[in-house]
């Protein structure tokens, strides 16, 4: 008899166990795929930001001056410095309308900014117009001005209201919440001429910054792993407990497989063979559900631009054969008891 026949068929004999046994594997690989393909997913959106937004030096208020805007003589001074080229500011205010937290944000570039009706300019977001029962054509109130909305962008959880950079700075009176700009010399000799000549303001390099941004996601990325790692831990003892009990149950007939020929390597094999072949169906079907569950959640959180980069190769194939190896395994403790059989007693087992 075919020993990977025979492992087919008992897979077969014993269905349902066989698909629970699977369901297991098949949830502990969808977790994997879905939290690794997010994380990596966001981590590919930050790293791209850092790279198109990031320059040479960051400039904002200095956390111990109590403000998160810089005044327009500080700004002026930045402008002024020669070492500093293509400068980009950034206006950020918060404001209390109707007892609701609204963020007020200046925008340089656009394609941040996902319209569903109207022009750039003023955008509101569709939270802030289901709030507010604003539209386009009304007006907002922002630090004592009125502003005409042009636009209205995507849902976001946040009240959030986008504005062209020059009106942010003129409805604050030309402040700043953080200045980017490049260098002509190096960015750490740029840090220590910016702190010495200006005030009340921090600087940090963009690789201090990237550093800091990928050290963080990196972090993310561990813990989400080690999460979705456990959920697989559980679906591998699934499979332990499940070729524990096929040996148990089969003792008599690996007696009359041992009895009439078969060698303890190939009794071995056709168990590892089962584990294996759970683990590796379970990895697939597990696998397919994390994609599908990766274009969910890559549509809720508008993220679909990333969705090649939330299915990289080294997470499935890593998913498929971490998930049968594994599987292979823990069926080495059961296919070495099942090697070790006694024929006469597994004859007599009932």
């Amino acid at each position: 008899m075919d020993l990977y026949k025979l492992a087919f068929n008992n897979i077969r004999r014993k269905k349902l166990r066989s698909a629970l046994t699977a369901l297991g594997i098949i949830i502990g690989a969808a977790t994997i795929v879905v939290l690794l393909g997010i994380t990596a997913g966001a981590t590919s959106a930050v790293q791209e930001q850092t790279d198109q937004y990031m320059y040479d030096v960051v400039i904002a208020p200095a956390s111990s001056s109590g403000t998160y805007l810089m005044d327009s003589q500080t700004v002026s001074k930045v402008e002024k410095m020669s070492d500093l080229y293509g400068l980009r500011e950034v206006t950020i205010f918060s404001e209390n309308i109707n007892g609701t937290r609204v963020n007020f944000e200046g925008v340089n570039d656009w394609r941040q900014v996902k319209l569903i009706n109207g022009t750039q300019g003023v955008v509101i977001n569709k939270a802030t117009a289901d709030k507010f029962g604003l539209g386009i054509g009304d007006k907002i109130k922002a630090k004592d001005q009125q502003l005409t909305i042009t636009g209205i962008s995507k849902e976001e959880q946040a009240i959030y209201v986008y504005l062209n950079q020059d009106i942010a700075q003129k409805v604050t009176g030309n402040k700043v919440s953080a200045i980017y700009a490049r260098s002509h010399v190096s960015p750490n000799a740029t840090v220590d001429e910016i702190e010495n000549q200006v005030d009340g303001v921090s600087v940090l390099t963009k690789s201090e910054k990237v550093a800091e941004i990928q050290k963080q996601t990196s972090q993310a990325l561990l813990f989400i792993g080690i999460i979705a790692c456990i959920a697989l831990v559980v679906g591998i003892i699934s499979v332990v407990n499940t070729m524990m009990m096929s040996v148990m149950e089969r003792t008599r007939e690996l007696g009359v497989l041992k009895a009439i020929g078969f060698t303890n390597w190939e009794l071995k094999g056709s168990i590892l063979f089962e584990s294996g072949l759970l683990g590796f169906l379970g990895a697939i079907l597990g696998v397919i559900l994390g994609i599908i569950g990766i274009v969910v959640f890559a549509n809720m959180l508008d993220f679909t631009d990333y969705i090649p980069q939330m299915m990289p190769v080294w997470l499935i194939g890593g998913v498929i054969v971490g998930s049968t190896l594994l599987c292979i395994l823990a069926g080495l403790y059961p296919a070495m008891r099942a090697s070790k059989l006694n024929v006469v007693e597994a004859l007599r087992h009932e």
